[in-house]
């Protein structure tokens, strides 16, 4: 999670959302990563998240994660907490817990929905207070830029 949070603080100061996730296979080995790329690459499929699977689908030749852990800064949201539970990954670890769009336990908990057709270990909170204070911090600069932009000379 440290490096995660590292990665995900280059991430802000490039514009991007900070958050980013690894995908580790059931040794540890890391097999996909991803940051947010959404504005960078104007594509609303661009959550660190789906980056990092799609990475690790590739690497692996294979689209199911039944003995992978997938660890991210924030929780995931509906799209892709929905995205994890088709990939079967096993095990989901985050930092930030998302009240207002978290489906691992946010506003709903995609990973044991009545819908859901596989179930998944998460561990939730894993140096949550950091990962919050990142992403709080970087909304508050982004608010305080925007301001300033609309402020006359």
């Amino acid at each position: 999670m440290e490096r995660l949070l590292r990665r995900a603080d280059q991430v802000g100061r490039e514009g991007e959302v900070p958050v980013a996730a690894v995908v580790l296979d059931g040794e540890g080995k890391a097999v996909g990563w991803g940051s947010n790329r959404r504005h960078r690459h104007q594509d609303p499929l661009g959550h660190a998240e789906l980056v990092a699977l799609a990475r690790a689908a590739r690497l692996r030749g294979s689209w199911r994660f039944h003995d992978c852990t997938l660890v991210v800064t924030l929780e995931p949201c509906p799209m892709c907490a929905g995205a994890l539970v088709q990939a079967r990954m096993g095990q989901v670890v985050f930092g930030a817990r998302d009240p207002k769009r978290g489906a691992l336990g946010g506003t709903i908990d995609l990973s044991r929905h009545a819908s859901a057709h596989h179930r998944m270990n998460v561990v939730a909170g894993v140096l949550e207070s950091r990962a919050r204070s990142q992403l709080e911090e970087w909304f508050h600069q982004r608010r305080q830029r925007a301001a300033a932009e609309k402020r006359p000379d």
